[in-house]
Order: C-alpha cells, then sequence, then structure tokens
C-alpha cells in the first residue's frame, strides 16, 4: 500500500510538474507599418502577456538583420503580467520591408516565438538644385 501511495505521488508531482510553466501570448505577431517615409519613424511595440503559471524568462531577441533591432525587458514577467518588446527598423532604406525577431524564452509551449515587421519605406523627396541659391561671385579686385 505505501508502494501505490508513494507512486501515486511521484505521478501526481511529475504531471503538476509538467503543467507549472510560462507561456507568452502576443496581441498581434505581425505589425505592417504600411507606407513610411525615407528616414521616419519606424518603431512599433509587440504587447505580449505571460499567460502561464510560472515566471517569463525571455533569454534573448534577435532581428533577422541588422537594420532591425529589438529591445525586450530583462526582469522575469510574473503569471498574467504584461509587457513589450520594442522594435526599431533602420528607414533609410528604401523599398518593401519583411523582417523577423525571433524570441528565445522559457516557454513551455513554444519557446522559440517568430514576430515580423513589414511595409515599404517610400523615397524622400530629392532637393531640387534650382531651388538652392547661387552664390554670386564677388566683385573685390583679385588679392596680387
Amino acid at each position: 500500500m505505501k508502494k501505490y501511495l508513494l507512486t501515486l505521488t511521484a505521478m501526481l508531482a511529475m504531471t503538476l510538474g509538467v503543467f507549472a510553466q510560462a507561456e507568452i501570448e502576443f496581441e498581434e505577431e505581425t505589425h505592417d507599418y504600411g507606407q513610411l517615409k525615407q528616414h521616419g519613424d519606424a518603431s512599433t511595440e509587440f504587447k505580449f502577456t505571460n499567460t502561464g503559471n510560472e515566471p517569463l524568462i525571455i533569454a534573448n531577441a534577435k532581428g533577422s538583420c541588422g537594420c532591425t533591432v529589438p529591445e525586450w525587458p530583462r526582469e522575469p514577467i510574473a503569471p498574467g503580467a504584461s509587457s513589450v518588446i520594442k522594435v526599431k527598423y533602420d528607414s533609410k532604406r528604401v523599398g518593401p520591408i519583411n523582417k523577423s525577431v525571433t524570441i528565445t524564452s522559457n516557454a513551455g509551449a513554444a519557446p522559440t516565438k517568430v514576430i515580423r515587421i513589414k511595409g515599404n519605406i517610400q523615397a524622400a523627396p530629392k532637393t531640387d538644385d534650382a531651388a538652392m541659391p547661387v552664390k554670386q561671385p564677388s566683385m573685390a579686385p583679385a588679392a596680387q
């Protein structure tokens, strides 16, 4: 009987241990900037919640290239609490964008999660040389 109770208790403890985990749930996993101006503000925030029952720890967040820079909370996120991952894209490049940020955490069901940014960067207007003031030659006599 003791062995049976001990086995049952051990199985129950292992089962409960499986259910004790952090989970990360994002409000949106893709942010569409739409049309952006070159050199404009291409920053956004991805709000998430720890829907698990253990603290969520984000170990790393890595952009798919050097032009996509994430900033994430370094402290554990308590169960039920929310926070944000900030993503900034370097908008000096012109054309369509489709970049990702890979998040590594202790979330039980999905320890690796990918969020995305997309949009189109429109070129800044060129300066018109005709509108630039022309420097007039000086009428002073040349130095000899």
